[in-house]
């Protein structure tokens, strides 16, 4: 599933076992029915947790929205044992496996209905599971929260060049100075943005009128523990900039300086054009120019045949890579980003 479905009026079917509106830390399911040949009157486990203390910020914080993305999921998972209601002025909602059953099985997509939960926003509550969880999400949580953090990874199919974040382009000037800061204060080294794609939750947060930001810590289906302390160090040091997180936990100065930059959807990316076994011919963090190859694809099948050469379509710093070396025609084998100037 690669696109949004239509929402509808109808009340979305997840039950919350937990009272998102209590004091105090309390861990429990979002419970999505599910009827299948071995429980007739099942329900689907979402684990999520609240940490509430009066009034101040509401902050979502998930992982796990791909299933193979390992990062996040430890990270939260921590964050939910390690912070308690006297540390927060306001509320923390933690959703270390946004689709469970993806998480579960260690796959990018839902074994239940192939849904990748970013690309089904604002979902379907009358839909599949993948569908109902993303409007369950947009609708629910983030109507709720004036912030989003979606922690990622480049799961088992892509590598990305250390910690970096994600965000939509500002809309005005206003905006542009309150993201920017918000960047900074988490503090990873590279800092992208990019214009809003409906069926993503950045877009989904915009709706509801919260700002959210993803991180791509990593990836090729393993976990590297740098990254994920990185990755901890900078929300955590976020939480305490916008005044939700006091005390210890909270570092003094985020983990980096963060270079903003930004991504071009038609001159940043690099395709398979055939199928094939993909040789790359730069690695991470490579400074490229249009026009320079990229990768050679191989036809093992046909020996015969000469490999292809690939070419960067645009200028950039190569910031994600493809880590399985078999190709089909589509598949992206480099991602780039270039320096951002302001627009606003």
């Amino acid at each position: 599933m690669s696109a949004a479905t239509t929402t509808t009026t109808a009340a979305n079917p997840i039950q919350c076992d937990i009272d998102l509106g209590a004091d105090g830390k309390h861990i429990g399911f979002l419970r999505l029915p599910h009827s299948v040949h071995r429980s007739a009157y099942g329900w689907l486990p979402i684990p999520i947790a609240s940490i509430r203390n009066g009034e101040g910020p509401v902050v979502l914080v998930s992982a796990g929205t791909h299933g193979d993305e390992y990062e996040g999921q430890i990270i939260v998972s921590r964050l939910i044992r390690e912070i308690d209601p006297a540390m927060v002025k306001g509320q923390l909602i933690l959703m270390p496996m946004a689709n469970a059953p993806a998480a579960e099985a260690g796959l990018r997509t839902s074994p239940l209905d192939d849904g990748n939960l970013n690309r089904l926003y604002p979902g379907n509550p009358q839909g599949t599971p993948s569908q109902v969880i993303a409007h369950y999400i947009e609708h629910t949580l983030l109507a709720r929260a004036q912030y989003m953090i979606d922690l990622h990874s480049g799961g088992t199919s892509l590598v990305y060049d250390g910690a970096n974040m994600m965000g939509l382009e500002p809309r005005d000037a206003e905006e542009e100075a309150r993201v920017t800061g918000l960047l900074k204060a988490f503090g990873l080294p590279r800092a992208f943005l990019y214009q809003p794609n409906p069926v993503n939750v950045t877009a989904a947060a915009r709706r509801q009128g919260a700002i959210c930001f993803l991180t791509e810590l990593g990836g090729g289906g393993g976990v590297d523990a740098a990254l994920v302390e990185q990755g901890r160090h900078g929300l955590l040091h976020l939480l305490g900039y916008i005044g939700l997180l006091h005390g210890a936990l909270v570092p003094a100065a985020p983990p980096a300086t963060a270079r903003l930059m930004q991504i071009d959807r038609k001159l940043h990316y690099v395709y398979a054009m055939d199928d094939g076994v993909h040789e790359p011919l730069v690695g991470l963090g490579a400074v490229v120019r249009k026009g320079d190859p990229a990768a050679l694809v191989h036809f093992p099948a046909h020996p015969k045949r000469e490999p292809e050469t690939v070419y960067f379509p645009g200028d950039g710093e190569v910031i994600c890579k493809r880590a399985i070396a078999m190709v089909k025609r589509g598949d992206c084998i480099f991602q780039l980003a270039s320096e951002r100037r302001a627009k606003v």
